[in-house]
């Protein structure tokens, strides 16, 4: 299995705190040394473990801002 290299450019704020201790962060993650991403998914407390998540260009992560203002208004 090819080794995942993260490098976490950015920790943006904490959304929820599970029983064990992770956290869901939303956070601007380099992956393999591209150019950084938006990132959501659970982190264990030292950052060396992670669960499946979800990653967000820029554009996205503003179309997905769009969409969460118009559903809470």
């Amino acid at each position: 299995m090819a080794t995942l290299k993260y490098d976490i450019v950015e920790n943006i704020g904490v959304l929820s705190t599970n029983a064990k201790g992770w956290t869901k962060e939303l956070n601007l993650v380099s992956w393999n040394e591209r150019n950084p991403k938006y990132d959501i998914r659970d982190w264990n407390e030292d950052h060396s473990r992670m669960s499946k998540g979800i990653t967000l260009t820029e554009e996205e992560a503003k179309v997905l801002k769009n969409i969460l203002i118009d559903e809470f208004k």
